[in-house]
């Protein structure tokens, strides 16, 4: 009798805020003989994960690239950036570096390849939707993060028809999350850092609607659409348990998990893009690019910011677990336990 093909997974982007959760969460699944994570240098939040294969190389080194991708049955792309200053960064690590890949993944395992999925955002959307944008919103974003990740989701409707990419068979499923936020954070921090300073600024008077969702909610459904049989071509927006919330309310977790108030600081819609500019130019000066940035600012003001689940919950039982309110606790949890409060 045959021994039945070991089952591997590849992650890139492992060493990231929500690549690390994935890994965690391929490792605990149990359902994969071995995880190969791509690490460039640094393990940073996977020095803690036992149970993986690091894989030293980077996408553009192909040859060590081909070697870890032998045998694989599962890609995992979360590899790129969110933030930099330039058009050229993003198109270079978000699109080209998405095609380079899936280019070494259809030569170097066409024969056990069972599935590719590659992380989009709802950055992509843009002004694609009005209140709530489905998997049949055009794609129209108004960052230069959204337009990269529109591109390269565009990319791949272009180049393949999403089941027979390239020069082989290669099943791909697009995931796009909208915010995220949980333990290891660095981006949504500066909101949960204003509330614990008892200042907290927000968008006209904090009644606007946005998805969040938990990292570790968002790890299991990535690995849950990658392991249905039903997905291949096909893309799925990934939210928490509640399609959206203010907010007013997730002050109003953090603050209950906090143990005191904050004063609530309304910014007016066209300040926004001011307060962006700040930052931006105190982050030049410190040498960092922060969090909220002109293009962030473009999002917050003009873009679509939920997004609706139901898709994934219809095609493959996607159910996001944790509430906002454990949510929020736990995150705040972590960031005490780390000293970033």
């Amino acid at each position: 009798m045959q021994n039945p093909k070991p089952r591997i997974a590849f992650l890139t982007g492992a060493t990231g805020f929500v690549g690390s959760h994935l890994a965690e969460e391929l490792v605990q699944r149990g359902s994969y003989d071995e995880v190969r994570c791509l690490i460039r240098s640094r393990f940073k939040w996977l020095g803690g994960v036992s149970g993986i294969t690091p894989v030293r190389a980077t996408l553009g080194d192909l040859e060590r690239l081909w070697k870890a991708l032998d045998g694989v049955t599962h890609v995992y792309h979360l590899g790129g950036v969110t933030r930099a200053p330039d058009w050229r960064t993003f198109q270079k690590n978000n699109v080209q570096a998405t095609l380079t890949l899936l280019g070494a993944v259809a030569q170097a395992a066409p024969g056990t390849i069972e599935r590719v999925v590659v992380t989009s955002s709802l950055a992509a959307v843009g002004r694609g939707a009005e209140d709530v944008a489905d998997e049949t919103a055009p794609l129209d974003p108004v960052s230069r993060y959204g337009k990269s990740k529109a591109q390269m989701e565009q990319a791949l409707a272009e180049r393949h028809d999403m089941t027979a990419s390239f020069h082989e068979k290669l099943p791909i499923t697009v995931v796009r999350p909208p915010a995220v936020y949980g333990p290891r954070d660095a981006d949504l921090f500066d909101f949960f850092q204003a509330v614990d300073r008892r200042v907290c600024p927000v968008v006209g008077g904090g009644d606007g609607r946005v998805s969040l969702v938990y990292a570790k909610d968002l790890a299991r459904g990535v690995a849950e659409a990658a392991e249905a049989e039903n997905t291949a071509g096909e893309t799925y927006f990934l939210g928490g348990r509640a399609q959206s919330c203010t907010w007013n309310e997730v002050k109003a977790a953090a603050t209950d998990a906090l143990g005191h108030g904050a004063l609530t600081v309304p910014v007016p819609g066209p300040l926004v893009g001011a307060v962006g500019a700040a930052s931006e130019a105190w982050g030049w000066l410190s040498g960092s690019y922060p969090p909220l940035n002109r293009e962030k600012a473009r999002e917050i003001r003009h873009a679509c910011t939920v997004c609706s689940s139901e898709k994934a919950r219809a095609d493959f039982g996607y159910a996001p677990a944790t509430s906002l309110a454990e949510g929020v606790a736990e995150t705040i949890r972590w960031y005490r336990e780390e000293e970033w409060l």
